[in-house]
């Protein structure tokens, strides 16, 4: 992987970035409408962790921008915590399923994207 064209390196960056802005807008607009706690129906610890997101998520995109390998990392954890968040706000809160929940199948996606490129991105980001 070390021959991957530096456009292709640059290319996942930017895709990763830009789903990670999108996160942090949901997060900023739910914390503007509704507060540090804008679902009633979960946890006191699930509100803060979601609303955390409207920090980190734009954290990890400008790192991931900016050719960091920390940013690739940040983003490769913020996924896989919220991926686990929310199957179990759905699973274990809601009794819902994956096929009634388009949000989660994206985001499931995006966490396998993230899981699976970041390894190979960090071979050609700088510390």
């Amino acid at each position: 992987m070390r021959r991957t064209p530096a456009w292709a390196v640059a290319a996942a960056c930017v895709m990763a970035a830009a789903l990670l802005y999108v996160g942090a807008v949901a997060h900023l607009v739910d914390l503007v409408q509704h507060g540090l706690y804008p679902y009633g129906w979960a946890p006191t610890w699930l509100n803060l962790y979601w609303t955390s997101l409207a920090v980190l998520d734009p954290l990890a995109a400008v790192l991931l921008l900016g050719g960091r390998r920390r940013g690739a990392d940040l983003a490769c954890a913020i996924m896989v915590t919220d991926v686990a968040a929310n199957w179990y706000a759905v699973y274990g809160i809601q009794h819902s399923g994956l096929l009634a929940e388009p949000g989660l199948q994206r985001l499931t996606i995006f966490a396998l994207y993230a899981v699976v490129v970041t390894p190979f991105l960090r071979k050609h980001l700088s510390a």
